[in-house]
């Protein structure tokens, strides 16, 4: 068994490890990533005012459920570029897709959580 590897352990101790690596990864993210804090200052605004606006539950659900998934998808660009540029900083045409597709992926998150808000607070 590896020190950062939850391989091997079962039960509470498991979740408990698989837990603190997630901590990490938001902190790693928090700290490293500009576009992660900046997605911060922004669901920090949008998801409590989510809890105010005069929309059915579902609704609600699903004004939040949009932005956790910028948060989602913001976390696996990142890991993706991370790979990438362990693996080489040297410009390869395929980390430069690879990097944008991840970029690409993010701004469609963010068109959807304009549209679902657009929706439901304009019908």
């Amino acid at each position: 068994m590896t020190f950062n590897s939850p391989k091997g352990l079962t039960g509470l101790a498991r979740i408990v490890a698989a837990t603190g690596y997630s901590r990490d990864g938001l902190l790693a993210a928090f700290r490293g990533e500009a576009a992660f804090r900046q997605l911060v200052m922004l669901h920090v605004v949008l998801i409590p005012l989510a809890f105010f606006c005069p929309v059915s539950r579902g609704e609600r659900a699903l004004m939040i459920a949009a932005c956790l998934l910028s948060f989602i998808v913001e976390l696996l660009n990142s890991a993706l570029e991370a790979v990438v540029d362990r693996i080489s900083t040297e410009y390869h045409p395929l980390s430069k897709n690879a990097k944008d597709m991840g970029s690409a992926a993010q701004l469609i998150a963010l068109i959807i959580v304009a549209a679902v808000w657009g929706v439901i607070l304009l019908g």
